[in-house]
């Protein structure tokens, strides 16, 4: 009979799936090892997620390899040492190899950068207008499609 005029609750359950743990502004971060400084990252703003950083108007540097890289841009999300990239983007390296494109990915350990999207790259005088660029910074080495290339050829 009780069963017959109460209804059992139905409880529902909230999931809160990404949550913020803090909000920073004028943010920067510094990560050393045993050699020094191997990261610098700021912005304007960022945000602080159990696994990952989202930071607004980032630069990040990354001093750990041969070459010291650094890259600017709108947004940009640092996750696993993996930058992920968005608007605005200009990376520019140690020995002059610059490159600006819109949506970029920055893989820290591998030193591999990849621009999904139209780019510009150059040093000095020499100009590379392409898609889809993949660029691994330790081999020195670069693949593109749809390549325009303006070069100055060295006399000897």
């Amino acid at each position: 009979m009780i069963l017959f005029l109460f209804k059992p609750i139905d409880i529902k359950e909230n999931s809160f799936g990404d949550v913020e743990l803090f909000s920073i502004s004028t943010f920067t971060m510094y990560e050393f090892d045993s050699k020094g400084l191997i990261t610098l990252m700021n912005g304007t703003k960022a945000i602080r997620y159990s696994d990952r950083y989202r930071v607004d108007d980032i630069d990040y540097t990354d001093n750990s390899k041969e070459y010291v890289a650094n890259m600017k841009s709108n947004n940009g999300i640092y996750k696993d040492d993996i930058v992920y990239l968005d608007g605005d983007i200009v990376y520019v390296r140690e020995d002059g190899l610059t490159f600006e494109t819109q949506k970029a990915t920055y893989n820290k350990k591998t030193s591999i950068a990849i621009a999904d999207g139209p780019y510009l790259l150059y040093r000095g005088a020499n100009r590379v207008i392409g898609k889809a660029l993949h660029y691994n910074s330790d081999l020195e080495k670069i693949t593109s499609k749809n390549v325009t290339a303006k070069y100055q050829l060295k006399e000897k």
